[in-house]
């Protein structure tokens, strides 16, 4: 079932995420959750999200604005290990309580309540049109690559900030993908190196073949993506993911995944 799960999960989450502004990590992790505790979640999720990342930028890598990543990325890859540190450190916290709801036991944590109520707030400043006004001048790009990366390294919610800043970049539809991209290779590496042992212990977790589906299933994702969203609306699928995101983050806060 966590084959079957993670690997369409993956898929689904490329699929809708490529041009709609949630990232990868932002569907993936909360499903993975369900399987797994979350710092290898986390975990699981960056190792997709960075081979998802390779394989946009060796199609795409000519559209790339590396002055742009460079500006953005650099401070986001810097930024992306405290939030790494802390998502580490708030790991070990003990649970605060647990209750039952039937033959369901529920166990709340630190962590849970704040990677949650993350999932909340950044799934509804994607979609509402307060959140999706706020699109600050390009002076301001090193600012969103800290605060970007430290939500990557913390949750792996960075695409949000990453879109909000590049709005009025002037790229186009290509260039935003491929230069994301880059900036999502920059944070994963830095990520992915303070998780450190995690990466061993999903991969022992779940077995290769899992990994290997999950990065392919991604890749998969991102060609079914770039052709359904020519017929579907951005907005729906800003919404649909956001009502999705929800649920999973109220059941996360609540302790029940």
């Amino acid at each position: 079932m966590e084959f079957v799960v993670i690997t369409f999960g993956a898929f689904l989450a490329a699929m809708l995420t490529l041009f709609s502004g949630f990232g990868v990590s932002m569907v993936l992790v909360p499903v993975a959750i369900i399987y797994f505790p979350i710092p290898l979640a986390i975990a699981l999720a960056a190792v997709v999200h960075l081979v998802s990342n390779l394989y946009k930028l060796a199609q795409l890598w000519r559209q790339v604005n590396w002055r742009m990543s460079l500006r953005f990325g650099l401070p986001a890859m810097l930024a992306a290990i405290p939030g790494a540190l802390l998502l580490k450190h708030l790991a070990g916290y003990d649970a605060l309580f647990s209750y039952a709801i039937g033959s369901v036991t529920a166990e709340v944590t630190l962590l849970k309540i704040i990677v949650g109520m993350l999932l909340i707030f950044f799934a509804t400043a994607e979609w509402l049109p307060f959140f999706q006004r706020l699109h600050p001048s390009k002076k301001f790009m090193p600012i969103g690559g800290i605060m970007s990366g430290f939500f990557g390294g913390l949750s792996g919610q960075q695409g949000f900030l990453r879109s909000a800043f590049f709005f009025n970049a002037g790229l186009t539809k290509d260039q935003f993908v491929a230069t994301n991209a880059a900036i999502g290779v920059l944070v994963d590496v830095a990520r992915l190196l303070v998780y450190g042992a995690a990466v061993p212990i999903v991969i022992a977790s779940l077995g290769s073949a899992v990994m290997l589906s999950a990065s392919i299933a991604a890749c998969a994702g991102g060609l079914v993506g770039a052709i359904w969203l020519k017929r579907v609306t951005i907005r729906s699928i800003q919404l649909f993911v956001a009502l999705l995101l929800y649920v999973l983050g109220a059941a996360l806060v609540a302790g029940l995944i």
